[in-house]
């Protein structure tokens, strides 16, 4: 096995080690109380569909990492440095959307939808970007096809994924932008949506 095959496989079960602990995190977790749902829009559906077909590109589209995979790159230090990068995209990620997932508690929902008392949270990793959550399913998502796609597949993945959440944003924060008006309006200028001091 060559070196950067190694760092590859590295990468690969790095990436695994993660899934499975954002997994085990969010299925032991003590469950929020329900609310009491206000106001839902189903078409945020389609945005979730999207991020999936996403998903099923970079984990089992290609069916195996190949040496044109972004870890699989030569000279070997390249290819020891994307594994790093990937399995530390990878552990920032699910640190993130647990974090932002446990503050949002009751109001955490894979639909779009406001509960009844909404509550515009501004705090924890909201206040660096306002959608946490798919900002680190994005960098799960990227993490997943550095270590296991080829670049044509990752690049399409990450368009699919972005087409989705930008879908699912826009319908998530004008129910947002009806229910807080003004102040979202301010908290939206102030924080931005996905990517910290860029978008």
């Amino acid at each position: 096995m060559g070196n950067t095959d190694l760092a590859g496989k590295a990468a690969f079960y790095g990436v695994i080690v993660c899934w499975w602990l954002f997994a085990l995190t969010f299925w032991l977790r003590k469950q929020p109380p329900r609310a009491r749902e206000a106001k839902r829009d189903l078409k945020s559906y389609f945005g979730l569909l999207l991020q999936a077909v996403g998903y099923f590109i970079v984990w089992v589209g290609p069916l195996r990492r190949g040496r044109s995979s972004p870890t699989g790159l030569r000279p070997v230090w390249l290819a020891w440095t994307m594994a790093v990068l990937t399995v530390a995209i990878a552990a920032a990620s699910v640190v993130l959307v647990i974090w932002a997932a446990r503050r949002l508690g009751k109001q955490w929902s894979l639909g779009a939808r406001l509960v009844e008392e909404h509550i515009l949270i501004e705090d924890g990793p909201y206040r660096f970007v306002r959608n946490p959550i798919y900002t680190g399913m994005f960098g799960l998502l990227l993490a997943t096809g550095m270590a296991n796609a080829p670049w044509p597949a990752l690049l399409i993945a990450v368009a699919l994924f972005a087409a989705g959440t930008w879908i699912r944003v826009r319908i998530e924060e004008r129910l947002l932008r009806e229910a807080f008006a003004a102040r979202f309006d301010e908290y939206a200028h102030r924080v931005p949506a996905l990517i910290p001091w860029i978008y």
